[in-house]
């Protein structure tokens, strides 16, 4: 455990890296650094869970808002054995930043629970949600603080949060959380909007790179919600998915996987192994194939300072949270590889998050494409935005992103002053 919390410790200090790079880069003066670096609130909950064997069980859950300047905290809420304080805080940084990059009116938050929710019931899971709900209580609600779902979180846990502020208030709140189910308030195309919004990304990269969609090798790391989603509309634009891989392992198929075969056998099988037609490959080859487009959808620091040498892809889409170490970015940006960093590309979740509070909140919703299409002026008009900032400034993507990102809250601190 000691080896994963110092693991986690370094995101906490690749997040702190990247935003001393660009406020650097920015020119930030000290005062404004000193107001929008660290987090403003920080919760450790004690989580106490009656168990079916009627024992009590004892988890930790933490609640971290990292910046408010700009709107309501806004960040998910992980279940996962590997979930510390540090991690919790890096995510919630990166929050602020995003949530800035694609100019919507929250602040950065992030929460989490150290457990292994594979190893619960349905009734212990619930027990341990409203639990951890009634701990950070204080601190969220559709005006201060709204979670929503991510790793081994879903639209079910949002509706037990959901009940469990609602009944302590006295009536309905849908707006406390994101992500819930369509019955309860929830949106139109959230469950595939963090995977559509990295192939929005992607596609506005190819683009500008004059890379055709059509006939372009794509490999996938993780093909969970969002990579899924990702090589689907990929395979729809007739690109080639060559590989992907998931918990258990990868597979490869040179001439391209059938995605939507693929992802029906792993509804029915829990993984992609043993699919039809592909081969098994190292986790290791999977970065190593030459490709047009690397989507790592995973977890963090799975490109390092070790493996980043061996990409040969000419994009990198960050679908997940800081895939990319500091010391991998310099080494891909001094081999030419083309970075949409995390900020930007996985913002798609957010973003309809969003949405579905304006609808909420407005009582009012939208249809499917109304949902499609909004994202897609966000997302591509976020990415020219920090294009821009990399060609006119002649900084990497990612400092690029963080530049965008930092300088709006930063303008939004001096607007606002400090109080007292």
């Amino acid at each position: 455990m000691q080896a994963v919390l110092t693991e986690n410790k370094d995101v906490y200090q690749q997040a702190l890296e990247n935003f001393d790079l660009a406020a650097n880069a920015l020119g930030l003066e000290e005062d404004i650094r000193a107001m929008i670096k660290y987090p403003e609130r920080e919760l450790t909950v004690s989580v106490p869970v009656r168990m079916d064997n009627g024992h009590i069980r004892h988890f930790r859950g933490y609640r971290v808002q990292h910046n408010t300047t700009r709107g309501p905290a806004k960040g998910g809420i992980r279940y996962h054995p590997a979930v510390t304080r540090e991690e919790v805080a890096a995510l919630a940084t990166w929050m602020t930043w995003k949530c800035a990059v694609v100019n919507i009116p929250f602040g950065g938050g992030k929460g989490g629970v150290a457990c292994n929710p594979k190893e619960l019931t349905m009734g212990e899971l619930e027990r341990l949600t409203r639990r951890y709900a009634s701990g950070i209580l204080p601190l969220i609600g559709p005006t201060q603080d709204i979670p929503a779902p991510d790793v081994y979180t879903n639209p079910q846990i949002m509706a037990w949060i959901m009940d469990t502020y609602s009944m302590t208030k006295g009536y309905t709140i849908p707006g406390v959380v994101t992500g819930k189910p369509l019955t309860l308030g929830g949106s139109l195309g959230r469950g595939e909007a963090t995977g559509r919004g990295v192939y929005f990304t992607v596609d506005s990269a190819a683009e500008h790179l004059r890379i055709p969609l059509r006939g372009a090798k794509v490999v996938v790391q993780g093909f969970g919600n969002a990579g899924s989603v990702a090589a689907h509309l990929l395979d729809s634009a007739q690109s080639y998915v060559v590989a992907v891989s998931d918990t258990r392992g990868c597979i490869y198929n040179r001439d391209g996987l059938d995605i939507p075969k693929l992802i029906l056998h792993k509804e029915r099988t829990g993984t992609v192994l043993g699919f039809p037609g592909s081969e098994t490959i190292s986790a290791a080859d999977l970065l190593a194939l030459e490709c047009d487009v690397l989507i790592p959808a995973a977890l963090e620091n799975t490109i390092d300072g070790a493996n980043a040498g061996m990409v040969k892809a000419r994009i990198v889409a960050e679908a997940a949270n800081g895939p990319v170490t500091p010391e991998a970015d310099r080494i891909l940006e001094s081999r030419g590889v083309f970075l949409i960093p995390d900020i930007l590309c996985n913002a798609g979740g957010v973003t309809v998050s969003y949405f579905e509070w304006v609808q909420d909140e407005q009582h009012l919703f939208w249809e499917a494409q109304d949902v499609y299409g909004r994202l897609e002026r966000v997302m591509k008009t976020a990415f020219n935005d920090v294009l821009k900032v990399h060609r006119e400034r002649g900084v990497g993507m990612r400092v690029a992103a963080n530049m965008v990102g930092i300088g709006r809250v930063a303008e939004a601190v001096r607007l606002r002053g400090l109080y007292p």
